[in-house]
């Protein structure tokens, strides 16, 4: 029987792994900052246990779908596709209860999880949605790649909405290139529900102070893809940020295995990851690479059994392209 979840959406979400080099740093904030909860769509069409085949088969009909997802007190049991309807009906059973025939051995997506993952789950299992489910396992929502596409979509709109009000508006910030701050985040390994808070935070702040958002966006880049890696890749470690006169410095450092080889690592795609950890959406090889696009200044140090310490650094000061250019070579 054919997967009950596969159909024929198309678009824009869920052609590629990973968000490529050359794409706007605007897609990669929204992929990093979106959770699954964010993009779903929770009005469900969905059938009890009990429930006949023939329920089922009317709700696909009327709402135009290829599969009804199967619920009982809430909790997500399965789901019946237009594939099991059909046996149904030439079998002559359509009136069986639906738990008799639905499939439960499907992949699923939990609310909290981040859009990066559902991202990667479109691509790996080429799916057309994925029943969406919260920790307790009850049903909460469905997400399709046009959900993602509309949601960037409205994200992308706000964003340009802004920057034009932020035109208009000529809104000069108060001197903000002298501002002194020096803080430090604490990063446990495999610590997912935090990972990204302390890139969050400072995001925040930024914009608090009125920063140019082209230059945040990449301070936040660099910020959430260091914490992440000190996540997945270390023992635990510290991610510091500092900024004084324009100049911000994120340094990530560690006591953990340290990288055999800096140049390899550094390269698209390449990564130590292990395999459930790169389940979870992470891991896939572009964190230092993002890093070092984003930044102004780059580098890393690394002694296999000594830890790693990166550092980057972004200017929030206009400078001319020369100068940028420079500073990355």
């Amino acid at each position: 029987m054919a997967d009950p979840l596969k159909n024929g959406d198309s678009g824009l979400a869920g052609t590629r792994e990973d968000v490529p080099a050359n794409e706007p740093l605007i897609l990669i904030e929204m992929i990093q900052r979106l959770k699954v909860r964010d993009v779903m769509t929770s009005e469900l069409a969905a059938v009890e246990r009990t429930d006949p085949l023939r329920v089922a088969q009317s709700l696909m009909k009327n709402k135009k779908i290829s599969g009804v997802p199967v619920k009982e007190g809430g909790r997500f049991l399965g789901l019946v596709s237009i594939n099991d309807i059909i046996q149904a009906l030439e079998g002559g059973y359509i009136d069986d209860p639906c738990h008799k025939h639905m499939s439960t051995k499907l992949v699923v997506l939990e609310d909290d999880m981040p859009l990066s993952f559902a991202l990667r789950y479109f691509n790996k299992y080429h799916y057309g949605r994925f029943p969406v489910i919260n920790r307790e396992q009850q049903l909460v929502g469905i997400v399709c790649q046009r959900d993602i596409n509309r949601a960037l979509l409205i994200e992308l709109t706000q964003e340009f909405n802004r920057l034009e009000s932020e035109s208009v508006s000529h809104c000069v910030p108060e001197d903000p290139f002298n501002l002194y701050v020096l803080r430090e985040f604490p990063v446990a390994k495999y610590d997912f529900e935090n990972a990204g808070k302390a890139a969050n935070m400072i995001r925040k702040v930024l914009k608090e102070k009125k920063f140019p958002l082209k230059d945040i966006r990449r301070v936040a880049v660099a910020a959430y893809e260091l914490e992440i890696n000190l996540c997945v890749h270390s023992d635990g470690g510290v991610l510091t940020w500092r900024m004084s006169k324009g100049r911000v410095e994120i340094t990530a450092s560690d006591s953990g295995p340290g990288i055999e080889d800096v140049e390899w690592a550094c390269k698209d795609g390449n990564s130590t990851a292990i395999e459930w950890i790169r389940s979870l959406g992470f891991g896939a090889g572009m964190g230092l690479v993002n890093v070092k696009r984003v930044a102004d200044e780059f580098e890393i140090h690394s002694k296999p059994g000594s830890g790693t310490t990166v550092r980057a650094v972004v200017f929030v000061e206009p400078r001319s392209t020369d100068h940028r250019q420079h500073d990355q070579n």
